[in-house]
């Protein structure tokens, strides 16, 4: 064979390999491009389906898969779905407020008018913003607490017999100059703030579990014996109508029973005169009782839960409102509430990665010449791609639906971030 005849066979098997190792590179990227085309599919698919079942179906107790009863009226069910749908139509319903008793107390304190409701809960959303609410639990820290404590005696003591927190101020005995020099009205309006968050993500959640049936509201006592208003001061008048308006705004209807005792006859008098102006619904709560008061507390909340001080058995040391006595202090509820909340979160996520990657590996869905570990990662960048979430979790309690990455990189899930962390 001449020179030449062999360089020419030489070249044409060359380019034979180039084309053939060509092809097979084209045939990697495309199948590289299928899979992806496939996991965005599939994706995309999944949160689709699961945004269509956020939108249909009501919301559940939040309990209620820890054997928490949930009893509901129909007609109210069904002015919950309405609202739900609303709420969900202008992109006003975040995630964590997805909760069928918030929304339905939100409703009763406007007397089931939609437009209303959907304008307070619109207001309540952005003051939750402006005022960082959502992160106050961990980011506040309320240095002048026990001075506080000192000259307004104030805290929750055990529970009525409904299962209720029971909540106590001794207002008579509060010095409102001495607490003024201590703090400052807006840092105490933070402190009241963060105290009704964290009513709802422990004490009323233990005390569901304790009760076992839903329980998102307080029995109240005020203590207003030695009250002397003159000596009240402008100051503390301004700061308990602040508080009343963040309440009756943000946390609305989480009052189940009011009793105000040792009262006198001029205060007496002037709850006359100004429950005329209120709500029948709310007056009807609210009890004004004088020295003999006794049996009246008995009837609601039993002797071992109420403090000495008014009449009941229980004389903790150190001072019933200084213990913090409750369901929300026994460890092993307190598991249950945490263990409660995460399986929450796990069902209103299930747009999320994690749900994604739970759900995606039912037969129908992968062909038989694709592999799951061949998928999966295009799946997650799919998921990461199309959904865009909320920032890292609570390194004490599962509080938010966050992602969370562990120290190779891969995802955890709620329970596992909620023990690691």
């Amino acid at each position: 064979m001449s020179g030449e005849a062999m360089m020419a066979m030489l070249d044409d098997e060359k380019a034979r390999r180039s084309d053939y190792e060509i092809s097979d590179d084209e045939r990697r990227r495309a199948r590289s491009r299928s899979l992806k085309k496939k996991a965005m599919n599939i994706a995309s698919t999944r949160i689709s389906h699961s945004l269509k079942k956020r939108g249909k179906r009501i919301a559940d107790c939040r309990y209620a898969s820890i054997s928490v009863d949930d009893v509901r009226d129909a007609k109210e069910e069904r002015a919950v779905e309405a609202f739900r749908q609303t709420l969900i139509t202008r992109d006003m319903l975040p995630p964590l407020h997805d909760d069928y008793h918030t929304m339905l107390r939100f409703l009763k304190a406007r007397k089931f008018d939609l437009d209303k409701t959907v304008h307070m809960w619109e207001q309540m959303l952005n003051w939750r913003k402006e005022y960082g609410v959502d992160t106050i639990i961990q980011d506040y820290v309320y240095d002048e607490y026990e001075q506080v404590k000192s000259c307004y005696p104030h805290g929750y003591h055990g529970v009525d017999r409904g299962g209720r927190p029971v909540y106590i101020e001794r207002l008579g005995k509060v010095e409102p100059s001495k607490l003024m020099s201590i703090t400052t009205v807006d840092r105490f309006l933070r402190f009241h703030v963060q105290g009704f968050e964290k009513a709802f993500a422990e004490k009323f959640p233990a005390c569901s579990i304790a009760a076992k049936r839903h329980i998102d509201s307080t029995t109240t006592i005020l203590d207003v014996q030695g009250l002397n208003f003159m000596s009240f001061g402008k100051i503390a008048h301004d700061l308990v109508m602040r508080m009343q308006k963040i309440d009756n705004d943000n946390y609305p209807e989480t009052l189940h029973q009011l009793f105000i005792v040792n009262s006198g006859q001029g205060f007496k008098l002037l709850w006359n005169t100004a429950k005329s102006f209120l709500d029948p619904r709310t007056t009807s709560k609210i009890h004004v009782l004088g020295t003999k008061y006794r049996n009246k507390l008995l009837e609601v909340i039993d002797a071992s839960q109420l403090p000495d001080f008014l009449g009941g058995t229980c004389s903790c040391e150190g001072g019933c409102l200084r213990l913090d006595k409750g369901p929300w202090t026994d460890p092993e509820i307190m598991k249950l509430v945490h263990i409660g909340e995460a399986m929450y979160l796990q069902k209103i996520k299930s747009y999320h990665e994690y749900d994604l990657e739970a759900e995606l590996f039912a037969p129908k869905n992968i062909s038989n010449d694709v592999s799951r570990e061949e998928l999966l990662p295009e799946v997650r960048k799919g998921a990461s791609d199309l959904v865009h979430w909320i920032p890292p979790c609570d390194k004490n309690r599962t509080l938010y639906a966050r992602q969370n990455r562990g120290k190779n990189g891969r995802s955890r899930s709620f329970l596992q971030c909620n023990n690691a962390c």
